[in-house]
């Protein structure tokens, strides 16, 4: 992209330069060029060699890479600027203006590029991206790899909080996921079990979805659906560009989860008792009790194997059902 500027006034090959992409551009500096004397084209000439080797320098400080939205920025603002020069510009030595216009024409990439490398190259702040830019050197598209800053795939955890029967939404989206080389899925797995109470292993998780959606639905959730959902989204050959978990845990539950043995109890709600009623009832489970009486909670069944199970299925379909109306 850099180079672009420089085939702008010369006739340098195409392979040598990005230029052959921006046919706009290229025209109207050839018309431009066949306008003047032959004695100035010939040392035109002259000049843009040496401009040509500036540019090709300043392409190497700034990684010598580029994409198509910046590139199409940096030619639409130097295609005005060009026009409004000679416009203004119609009298004087046209080598000296020519000089003028290409160093005109490196600051303005030199910008675009400067913006492009800081914000836009690789704006993953966590996680592996593998995306498509343009070489400058050759006008050739090229994979290009931003690493995870954080030296991980894994971008933290994400506490969800949901009610019995009720509806949680699953996002695991980032901006920089479109620019993401190939077709990665979204894969949504679950390890059931209160969350944080124990180091989870790989076998742990439960595979519920893939899906080009980065975002789940899940609907009438149970008690026995909480648990540490992930989100991956990766490539058919298992290369994980992202990954982000979801720590769903019941609303109504107050009880501490960093106890030894984990007691808990719902509060159950109805229309005719209050939050202090079902409390009382219960006798366990406020904020003021959480600490004073936690061992006289009920304690839940985490043992239903049989139930999981059968939730995990049920989980699954419905994930899929949700998915399939969506799309």
């Amino acid at each position: 992209m850099l180079l672009m500027l420089v085939y702008l006034l010369c006739f340098i090959p195409a392979a040598e330069t990005c230029l052959q992409c921006e046919r706009i551009i290229r025209f109207l500096h050839e018309d431009f060029i066949l306008s003047t004397a032959i004695k100035y084209q010939i040392e035109l000439n002259m000049i843009c060699d040496h401009a040509y080797q500036n540019y090709k320098q300043t392409s190497r400080q700034r990684k010598g890479v580029i994409d198509p939205t910046t590139l199409y920025r940096a030619r639409t603002e130097y295609q005005s600027e060009f026009n409004r020069f000679w416009n203004i510009n119609k009298s004087g030595l046209i080598t000296s203006k020519t000089i003028q216009i290409l160093e005109k024409g490196n600051r303005i990439l030199e910008k675009h590029l400067d913006t492009f490398i800081r914000d836009g190259l690789c704006p993953n702040k966590c996680g592996f991206l593998n995306r498509r830019v343009i070489d400058c050197l050759t006008c050739k598209f090229k994979m290009y790899i931003c690493p995870s800053p954080s030296g991980q795939h894994n971008c933290g955890e994400n506490p969800v909080r949901a009610e019995e029967g009720g509806q949680v939404v699953l996002n695991c989206y980032q901006p920089w996921h479109l620019l993401i080389s190939g077709k990665p899925e979204y894969y949504y797995s679950w390890a059931p079990g209160v969350p944080r109470t124990k180091k989870l292993n790989e076998s742990d998780f439960v595979p519920l979805v893939v899906t080009h959606e980065s975002s789940v639905v899940l609907n009438q959730l149970h008690l026995d659906e909480e648990g540490t959902y992930r989100c991956s989204l990766q490539e058919e050959n298992k290369t994980i560009f992202y990954q982000v978990t979801f720590l769903l845990t019941d609303s109504q539950i107050f009880c501490h989860p960093a106890l030894p043995t984990i007691w808990r109890q719902r509060l159950t709600l109805s229309a005719h008792r209050g939050p202090a009623a079902a409390s009382h009832r219960h006798g366990c489970c406020s904020e003021s009790d959480r600490e004073r009486r936690p061992h006289s909670c009920f304690r839940i069944n985490d043992n239903a194997e049989e139930r999981r199970s059968q939730q995990s299925k049920k989980k699954r379909r419905n994930m899929k059902e949700n998915t399939d109306s969506t799309a």
